[in-house]
């Protein structure tokens, strides 16, 4: 057996290991494929996948992760979490991804106990412990475990194993919590984080499926797409789509920034403070 089928191998056997489980479900890649191998370990009846219903989660990806689910054969709950209610969240500091965790984190124990549900895992994958993630510090303290990150699986070895699977997640773009949208600082509204959302189904729709982030310094719109598709939207027709419908969502300026997409680019500035 290879490297990465030992890999699957360790982690089935860690599953193999819960009585039963709770998954927190958003239906990115590594979520699906963590409940298509718990599904196939465990068995229907043993597996429960909770997905957060909050204002700062786009509704596409709570619509997709509810169809997902029922596509796996999956029991799913969806769990209200009004975020916006809480003020360290709002707050929107560096460390508003541990708060958030945390409230989640602490309701789904609720929701598990509530179903008879012993032990809760989401999908934190290898690579992520190189990132900023202090919602991963939520997860240790409350006892939350991450079986993709504890049998060694990156995320380029979670998509092909979710692509052997069949899975059609395994190519899915990450799309995180609107609140990774705004700088550290900027205070989290219900208006700000509709006007995000909306902005990037205008572009999605305007410029086809693609890698891409609004990032919102209002009333500037900072546009990350793929660099290779830097030139083709930088063009006078494809700028046209863009522009008057963000202006009517209240910005004022649209940017299109030189470096790209990266993923977690409002972190740089904590580096920079490093």
């Amino acid at each position: 057996m290879d490297e990465l089928g030992n890999k699957e191998k360790a982690l089935c056997a860690l599953i193999g290991g819960f009585e039963n489980v709770t998954v927190a479900y958003s239906g990115g890649a590594d979520s699906t494929y963590l409940l298509a191998v718990c599904l196939d370990v465990l068995g229907t009846g043993k597996v429960l996948a909770v997905t957060e219903d909050s204002p700062m989660t786009p509704r596409a990806e709570l619509e997709h992760a509810c169809a997902q689910a029922a596509e796996l054969g999956a029991r799913h709950v969806v769990l209200p979490c009004d975020d916006l209610a809480n003020p360290a969240i709002v707050a929107n500091t560096p460390d508003r991804c541990y708060h958030c965790k945390s409230a989640l984190f602490t309701a789904l124990i609720e929701v598990s106990k509530a179903q008879g549900m012993v032990h809760i895992v989401f999908g934190e994958n290898a690579d992520d412990v190189d990132d900023y993630r202090p919602g991963s510090r939520a997860a240790t303290e409350l006892g939350i475990r991450a079986p993709l990150r504890e049998a060694g699986l990156t995320k380029a070895e979670v998509r092909t194993l979710s692509r052997q699977r069949g899975l059609s997640t395994w190519d899915r773009p990450a799309n995180p919590c609107l609140a990774s949208r705004f700088p550290y600082g900027t205070p989290l509204t219900a208006e700000a984080l509709a006007r995000v959302e909306a902005a990037e189904e205008i572009l999605q729709r305007a410029w086809g499926p693609l890698q891409l982030r609004v990032r919102d310094h209002y009333p500037i719109a900072r546009l990350e797409v793929p660099p290779e598709e830097i030139a083709r939207l930088a063009r006078p027709e494809a700028r046209a789509l863009a522009m008057e419908p963000l202006r009517a969502l209240g910005y004022r300026y649209v940017t299109l920034d030189l470096a790209g997409y990266r993923m977690g680019s409002l972190n740089e500035a904590l580096h920079a403070r490093g």
